[in-house]
């Protein structure tokens, strides 16, 4: 059962302490006979050394009499730069040994190591007439098991900037399919288009795609350029997709929002306009026998990596993790 004694927290587990134990015998005359505490030896955890330093009879100078008292202590700093600061989660153990299962305490918190304070820990982690008491496990035969479990956070400087834009720079593109009626092949593609960081191009099935073969115009947006993307990318755009009216203003156009991914380069419709339509004179879709094609991007997501302590920032309009 988790018991909350202001910020710490108490929790039983049967599972030893992942990085350090401290079995002591006769505690008693360690009591009596240490002046005020006692250190271990140095042992590594998290790639860093560290100390165990117990009182017996609680850290009195920090209103620990009456308790046992136990601080985590950074015990080799040999070769570390000036104004290092390494932060660390870290929680204490005692053992029941009666119930054969662990006490754990700790507050959770992160705790900073630094040259000027390299000892943390609780100066009332267990009073002295809990710990003392043979019912409860923790002192039998005047033998006790202390331990700790070390985490260090280390700042990789690692993360992301997820954002939108609108109307990116050059994100309107414009292709003249010139001689429609002799068009033969199935599939046309337009140049390639830079826009928001990114190679676009243009996809026309002039006389329809599949079940929409003879009967609509399908036209797509392709993304050209995914061989730079890292595994896992996305990238999200809203666009437009355009034939224009050539006289008027009634153009045909439909707006789509959707995920380009390494499975899904292209996105678009294989019915964005019938072939009756676009044949229609009065509509003044096709002039000179030019059909005038629009893409235009509306909007982009964009990430931003962070990169280093110093959280350089590098921009790229790719992938989303």
């Amino acid at each position: 059962m988790e018991k909350v004694t202001g910020d710490t927290v108490r929790e039983e587990r049967h599972v030893a302490p992942a990085h350090y134990s401290m079995k002591i015998d006769s505690f008693s005359l360690l009591s009596e006979m240490v002046d005020n505490s006692y250190e271990s030896r140095e042992f590594e955890a998290s790639g860093y050394k560290w100390k165990l330093v117990l009182y017996p009879n609680g850290d009195k100078s920090r209103n620990g009499d009456g308790y046992i008292s136990l601080y985590l202590v950074m015990a080799d700093t040999t070769g570390f730069p000036p104004g290092w600061e390494i932060n660390a989660i870290f929680k204490f153990f005692v053992f029941d040994q009666l119930q054969d299962k662990y006490l754990t305490i700790g507050d959770g918190r992160l705790r900073r190591f630094s040259a000027i304070k390299n000892k943390w820990g609780l100066s009332q982690m267990l009073s002295l007439s809990i710990f003392n008491n043979a019912s409860n496990g923790y002192l039998i035969g005047d033998s006790c098991v202390f331990g700790v479990e070390v985490f260090v956070i280390k700042n990789e400087g690692k993360g992301e900037h997820f954002s939108m834009i609108n109307d990116p720079s050059g994100g309107t593109f414009t292709w003249e399919v010139q001689k429609f009626s002799e068009l033969t092949e199935e599939l046309y593609y337009s140049q390639v288009y830079l826009a928001g960081r990114h190679q676009w191009k243009l996809k026309l099935f002039p006389n329809g795609e599949m079940k929409q073969r003879g009967k609509h115009l399908s036209l797509y947006l392709g993304l050209n350029d995914c061989t730079k993307f890292h595994a896992g990318w996305k990238l999200f755009v809203e666009f437009t997709l355009r034939i224009r009216d050539q006289v008027g203003s009634h153009h045909h156009e439909k707006t789509l929002r959707s995920w380009f991914n390494a499975s899904e380069k292209d996105w678009g419709m294989t019915s964005f306009i019938s072939l009756t339509e676009i044949k229609n004179q009065s509509n003044n879709f096709i002039v000179n026998d030019t059909l005038i094609v629009e893409g235009v991007l509306n909007c982009l997501s964009v990430l931003k990596d962070f990169d280093g302590a110093s959280l350089i920032r590098k921009e790229y309009t790719t992938l989303f993790l």
